[in-house]
């Protein structure tokens, strides 16, 4: 009976051996980068003088109240309002300070008695302070959209949709903890995204699917993809003028820049390009390997190119919704502006030659073409891995 119970238990380790090593590289590897990305980074400055802190609080009574609806915005609020809101948070809570909240359709909406807001909270060289209501406080909104998400992926995914979750968090880990302090450090933009978007898609079809003929033709279809997206962006942006310094949100960091921030600002845009692109080439190089693999275990005689067109007509079916998806988010994201844009009535000439349209179009089309020449690619490698496979 003994023996009984070692032997799955011996083959559970054999199966699981490869894949937990591969993570614990990973692993290291994401401490090592971070402890280099993190070195040298200035303590917390100590504060000295008149500063500024952002503190949570509570509105507790409303003092005074200009506010109306203004008919030319939409019927969004104008005005002012005096509250005494309480202070939750930082050096000062527990006490009850007069504040006045300015309020517009750009910058805030009226509060009532109970809302929770986010304080600016100015302390001067004479140990007096005063406070204004900077936004309405959305971190338990947030709390709870995210909560909401990661429930419906366990309940509709099951182990695979919570394996996801770890995929996310470690990607989301990934660009926020390596990505950009490397990037702030000086490192090459455009080959530092592509690694690291690299190391994302091999841990995550790692977390997903352990390692296998199926995850290792996803991997390499997903980098391929990059690397055609990759091309075609730095040829399209050469061709069309273009570079991350043309990006509209690039003035702040043009002035890191300038005050001896090492960061790389003109492969912001291929960089965008990368990583924009990386989900739907994941997606579609999954699918694709899963699909052959899933043939060539129904169909042990399948040839390598069978396996080839089998993968090639199934990619087809996935070109067109995964390309829309894409385009469609990049104009979704400047929605606002193609409207005001079309407002103007410009000639097609001068909206040829704009610079927003340039980067929407270089944009979305480098991505569009990385996913689709994603399915040719992982066909083949998928063709050339399970012809192999022994039925």
């Amino acid at each position: 009976m003994r023996l009984r119970k070692k032997v799955p238990l011996l083959a559970y380790w054999q199966r699981h051996w490869p894949p937990a090593l591969v993570l614990v590289l990973a692993a290291v590897l994401f401490i090592g980068l971070y402890g280099y990305a993190h070195s040298g980074a200035d303590e917390a400055p100590v504060q000295k003088g008149a500063y500024a802190e952002y503190e949570a609080g509570e509105v507790m009574e409303i003092l005074s109240d200009s506010c109306e609806q203004d008919p030319t915005a939409d019927g969004a609020y104008r005005g002012d309002q005096r509250l005494l809101v309480a202070v939750k948070s930082g050096q000062y809570t527990g006490e009850t300070l007069l504040t006045t909240h300015a309020v517009g359709p750009l910058y805030g909406e009226p509060a009532a008695p109970g809302d929770r807001v986010t304080l600016l909270i100015s302390t001067y060289e004479d140990g007096s302070h005063n406070a204004t209501v900077y936004e309405h406080d959305r971190s338990l909104a947030i709390a709870l959209m995210l909560a909401a998400f990661l429930l419906v992926t366990v309940l509709v995914g099951g182990k695979t949709g919570a394996k996801s979750i770890l995929g996310l968090a470690m990607t989301v880990a990934v660009l926020v903890c390596l990505l950009i302090p490397l990037l702030l450090k000086g490192w090459p933009t455009i080959w530092t995204t592509f690694l690291l978007c690299s190391y994302v898609a091999v841990v995550c079809f790692v977390i997903l699917g352990g390692i296998n003929r199926k995850i290792l033709c996803a991997c390499l279809g997903t980098v391929a993809g990059m690397a055609l997206a990759t091309l075609f962006g730095l040829g399209a942006q050469a061709l069309a003028h273009v570079n991350g310094l043309r990006i509209s949100d690039v003035e702040p960091l043009l002035q890191l820049r300038q005050t001896g921030t090492p960061i790389g600002l003109r492969g912001l845009l291929v960089g965008g390009i990368i990583i924009s692109s990386l989900g739907a080439v994941m997606d579609v190089a999954m699918s694709i390997a899963s699909a052959l693999s899933e043939l060539k275990t129904v169909n042990p005689e399948m040839t390598r190119r069978e396996l080839w067109r089998s993968g090639r007509n199934i990619g087809r079916d996935m070109v067109g919704t995964m390309t829309n998806t894409l385009i469609l988010a990049f104009l979704g994201s400047g929605f606002t502006l193609i409207i005001y844009i079309y407002s103007l009535g410009l000639p097609w000439h001068e909206l040829a030659s704009s610079t927003f349209l340039a980067l929407e179009v270089v944009s979305g089309i480098s991505s569009a073409i990385g996913v689709i020449l994603a399915v040719p690619v992982t066909a083949a490698i998928g063709a050339m891995l399970l012809s192999r496979q022994s039925s």
